[in-house]
């Protein structure tokens, strides 16, 4: 329960808190591409641990990203980053881990849904 009530804090503070230390031309972006509203809280949720902590990501989440769009998600990410809360992390590992999790969602929803 405490684990999941980390997330949470985590996923308020990926939505908010990181706009007071976002930068203009990220949030220029963000707001010209309404960026926050285009995934419900619990697919953020699975995205920001599958990112920024240990984690997976679901079909449905991996869809409600990939309508995100890259832009968006790279954006969100990199603000994130900037957040004095996240200082401790290794910028170049979380980015990584970005590209990872959006890669392996395009390959999931491109692949068959089903095998013959």
């Amino acid at each position: 329960m405490a684990s999941l009530n980390f997330s949470s804090v985590l996923v308020v503070l990926f939505l908010t808190c990181g706009a007071v230390m976002a930068t203009k031309e990220n949030d220029q972006i963000i707001k010209k591409n309404n960026c926050e509203s285009k995934m419900g809280l619990p697919c953020v949720q699975e995205a920001f641990t599958s990112i920024f902590n240990t984690g997976s990501i679901s079909n449905k989440c991996c869809g409600e990203l990939v309508v995100l769009r890259k832009l968006c998600h790279s954006v969100l990410v990199k603000r994130t980053l900037e957040n004095p809360l996240f200082k401790d992390l290794n910028p170049a590992t979380i980015i990584a881990k970005s590209i990872q999790t959006w890669n392996n969602c395009l390959a999931l929803l491109d692949s068959p849904s089903s095998s013959t």
